[in-house]
């Protein structure tokens, strides 16, 4: 029974890290790639570009093609990578949003930073008024729905 005990407390230990492993892909790379991409348009519950994306399909497909396994779904990257501030995100890092109803505070949108500092923009799929892959700059509405940044590249550029 206390070998169970241990082996509980391991895996607690092992699911609070992140499971998602950038290994010498940098952030410029996933960005430089994610812009490829924009115009796509959006499709609920797609990872496949011919068809489109959803949030978190567009956000799979970029990090699988740099063989990087991530959650599929956007509420599955709540506890994934470490928590950053707003102030402190850089490009790369992955922001995270409630869905269309704001308040319900769980992770229901993401996207990616392509840029920080005065101006927060990101790169996401859209069901919105962009309805597809387009940068946005963060707004009042989305401001409304954020939920945090996560960083989950090691090596930043």
């Amino acid at each position: 029974m206390d070998d169970s005990l241990v082996e509980a407390v391991d895996t607690t230990i092992t699911v609070s890290e992140s499971n998602i492993k950038t290994g010498s892909i940098t952030p410029g790379e996933v960005i430089t790639f994610s812009k490829t991409l924009k115009g796509i348009k959006y499709k609920y519950s797609s990872t496949d570009p011919k068809k489109g994306f959803d949030c978190s399909g567009f956000i799979t497909y970029v990090f699988n093609h740099f063989k990087i396994e991530v959650p599929r779904t956007s509420v599955a990257f709540t506890n994934e990578g470490q928590e950053v501030n707003l102030a402190d995100a850089t490009p790369g890092d992955l922001i995270l949003f409630t869905g269309t109803d704001s308040t319900i505070r769980t992770v229901g949108h993401m996207g990616i930073i392509t840029q920080s500092g005065d101006s927060v923009v990101f790169i996401h799929s859209t069901s919105g008024k962009a309805n597809g892959v387009t940068e946005t700059t963060l707004n009042p509405y989305y401001m409304g729905r954020f939920v945090k940044v996560i960083r989950v590249f090691q090596k930043q550029q």
